[in-house]
C-alpha cells in the first residue's frame, strides 16, 4: 500500500491516502462504502478500478460506492479482501481493504475487559475476549495504553505488576505474565485473536497517558494506524475518556465509531461534534434522567457503564439502550435471553 509523504498532510501522511466509509455488507445492504480521499481539496478521484482475486464479487459506481455484487452475496467468502487501483490528479496509490458480511451479534451486552470475572483469567486478556465471543457477547471492551518505545499493550491501570507501562519499554513489559500465564498482550496479540470471528466487536478504549496529551495523541495515532494496518476496521469502535482523543480519532479516520466516556457533554453537543455515541457511566445518566431520550433524539448511540446489578439492568433494558457494559455478562445474557 502507498502512504502519503507530503508534509502538507501533517500527520495524515502516515495513512493510506484511499479510505472507505465503512468495511461491512450485509444482505440488506450490499453497498459496502463510499471511496474517499484523505488528501486535501485540491486533490481529486480520476479513476478507480478494481484487482485481485476477489473482484469479481465487487462493482464500484460512477460516484465511487463499493457494492457486493447481489450474485455473489451467499457464496461470498467472509471476509473479503478488495484491492483497488485509484487513480487522483496527484498520484496513484492501490490500497487494499478487508470487507466483512455483517453477522455481528446485536444483543446490547459488552463484556466489560473482556469475560474474566467468572471465567478465572485476567481482565484485559486475549482469553478474557475469546470467553466473551464464545459467550455471545455483542461487544468486547478492552483498554490501550503505549510503553516508553511506542510499543501499545492492553491494559487498565497506568501499571502493570509494579511498572508504569508509559515509562517502562518493551523489553521489560514483554517478560510480564498474567494471573492465568498467558503473556502480557500487545494490542496486535489482541486484533489478531479478535478477527479471527465476525461476531463479537472490539470497543477499544483509548487511555489517557499519565506522561500528557501529546503522548496520548501520539498513541491514538499509531492505534488507529495499527487498526488499519490489521485491516480490523469493521471490527473496531472506539472510546475514551480524553475529548482530544476522540476527535483525532474522528480526524484520522472519518469512518470511525467513535464513543466518549467522560460524562460532561450533553448528548446535543455530541451530535454536533458528529461524535457515533454516548457512553456515560449510570450514575450520569442517572443524574440527567433526560440524555437517553436527546441522545435518540439526536441519532447517538447509547451505551452504559458499568452495570452489574440485576434490578439496574433491568432498568436501562426498559430504556432501551443500545448497549450494555458489565462485569456479569453472563446475568446480562441470560436476563435478555429469558425475554
Amino acid at each position: 500500500m502507498t502512504y502519503f509523504l507530503q508534509p502538507s498532510f501533517g500527520q495524515t501522511h502516515l495513512f493510506a491516502p484511499i479510505y472507505l466509509t465503512n468495511y461491512s455488507y450485509s444482505k440488506d445492504r450490499l453497498v459496502v462504502g463510499t471511496i474517499k480521499l484523505r488528501a486535501g481539496k485540491d486533490t481529486k478521484i480520476q479513476s478507480i478500478s478494481l484487482a485481485g482475486e476477489q473482484a469479481e464479487a465487487f462493482k464500484i459506481s460512477k460516484d465511487y460506492q463499493l457494492s457486493i455484487r447481489k450474485e455473489k452475496l451467499n457464496n461470498s467468502k467472509n471476509p473479503l479482501e478488495v484491492a483497488l487501483k485509484v487513480k487522483t490528479n496527484a498520484g496513484e496509490y492501490q490500497p487494499t481493504f478487508r470487507i466483512v458480511k455483517d453477522e455481528f451479534i446485536k444483543n446490547k451486552v459488552v463484556a466489560h475487559r473482556g469475560a474474566w470475572k467468572n471465567t478465572g483469567v485476567a481482565e484485559n486478556s486475549v482469553a478474557s475476549l475469546n470467553h466473551a465471543v464464545a459467550m455471545g457477547c455483542e461487544g468486547s471492551e478492552f483498554d490501550v495504553r503505549m510503553s516508553s518505545d511506542s510499543v501499545l499493550y492492553v491494559n487498565h491501570d497506568p501499571e502493570i505488576q509494579g511498572l508504569s507501562i508509559a515509562k517502562s519499554s518493551s523489553n521489560a513489559l514483554k517478560t510480564i505474565k498474567l494471573a492465568h500465564g498467558e503473556t502480557f498482550p500487545t494490542l496486535q496479540d489482541y486484533l489478531r485473536a479478535g478477527m479471527q470471528q465476525t461476531k463479537t466487536k472490539l470497543i477499544l478504549e483509548i487511555k489517557a497517558s499519565e506522561t500528557g496529551k501529546e503522548n496520548s495523541l501520539a498513541a491514538t495515532r499509531k492505534i488507529v494506524k495499527m487498526v488499519e494496518d490489521l485491516h480490523a476496521q469493521a471490527w473496531v469502535d472506539y472510546i475514551s475518556f480524553d475529548y482530544d482523543v476522540c476527535t483525532e480519532v474522528m480526524k484520522l479516520a472519518p469512518y470511525a465509531k467513535v464513543a466518549y466516556l467522560n460524562g460532561d457533554k450533553n448528548p446535543a453537543e455530541l451530535a454536533q461534534a458528529n461524535f457515533y455515541g454516548l457512553d456515560y457511566h449510570f450514575k450520569v445518566l442517572q443524574k440527567n434522567p433526560t440524555w437517553i431520550k436527546e441522545a435518540k433524539q439526536n441519532k447517538l448511540t447509547i451505551n452504559v457503564w458499568t452495570v452489574n446489578e440485576k434490578t439496574m439492568l433491568e432498568d436501562f433494558l426498559k430504556e432501551n439502550v443500545d448497549f450494555i457494559t458489565t462485569n456479569e455478562p453472563e446475568l446480562l445474557l441470560n436476563m435478555i435471553s429469558a425475554k
